[in-house]
């Protein structure tokens, strides 16, 4: 695969001996227009790469906070298309990394070549796909290569050291590594098992690894930190954008993110 914006974004911040934070929100939740502005202040308030989740009616890897959003916005009409075109419009306003976290079916109902060529040249990065196995990722791996689409997998602290490899091989962008047994927004402590993950997982890709999954808090930011490449925090912002509600949403999320940040420049 090319040399796209995360791998240059990532270079840097290695250059400069910092961790990437990575935002997530909804995409057209509460709405489409907030969604732009959300994904502009963030980028403002010093997020590296955010990432959009595409609302899907089974995301089986979230939990209830996404889940609402997710089937707000389904409610409003969003779909992948539209997502695509906010991506186009936002490229025209910022070249921060844009990563699409979606399941496979939405991905499948617009056609998998379609997909990849529309949203690659609409300025999207990098592509989660959490229901998609490493075994079957194949065709979207190679088409999202053609294109300078990064593949971005999954690592789960079930995750055995013979899979890592397998999945290993195939990641393109960053690790996505899950900091936790479950769904996503779930707090009650990381896996025991995280650091060793981690550990198998550096042995197998010089990739950047991310971790995910419950990290709320700047306290666990700086906690996290030092296994990882970059933090991804999605069930705390969305919370921020429930409680503030549509008027207050941008300025409660610029906010919650600077505080993120500040938690992995400050020594």
């Amino acid at each position: 695969m090319s040399d796209n914006r995360i791998t240059r974004v990532f270079a840097e911040l290695n250059a400069r001996g910092e961790k990437a934070l990575i935002p997530f929100v909804t995409a057209g939740y509460p709405d489409l227009e907030t969604t732009a502005e959300l994904v502009l202040g963030m980028a403002r308030a010093g997020a590296d790469v955010i990432e959009l989740g595409v609302p899907f009616s089974d995301p089986l890897a979230d939990g209830p906070t996404i889940q609402r959003a997710s089937q707000a916005a389904l409610s409003g009409g969003i779909n992948l298309r539209q997502i695509v075109a906010l991506v186009a419009r936002l490229r025209e306003q910022t070249a921060v990394p844009l990563v699409l976290m979606s399941y496979f079916n939405p991905i499948l109902s617009y056609g998998l070549e379609a997909f990849v060529s529309e949203a690659s040249r609409a300025g999207v990065d990098g592509l989660i796909v959490p229901d998609l196995p490493v075994e079957e990722a194949d065709p979207l791996l190679e088409l999202g290569d053609a294109r300078g689409l990064a593949l971005i997998p999954l690592v789960a602290p079930t995750s055995t050291p013979e899979r890592i490899t397998r999945i290993a091989a195939k990641a393109r962008g960053f690790v996505y590594c899950v900091s936790l047994t479950g769904v996503t927004g779930r707090h009650g402590g990381f896996s025991k098992k995280l650091a060793e993950v981690i550990g198998n997982v550096r042995a197998q890709t010089g990739l950047p690894l991310a971790i995910g999954f419950g990290i709320a808090e700047p306290g666990q930011v700086r906690e996290l930190a030092p296994y990882a490449d970059a933090l991804i925090v999605g069930s705390a912002i969305v919370n921020r954008i429930s409680a503030a509600g549509e008027n207050g949403a941008v300025k409660a999320v610029q906010n919650l993110v600077t505080e993120l940040k500040q938690a992995l420049v400050k020594k």
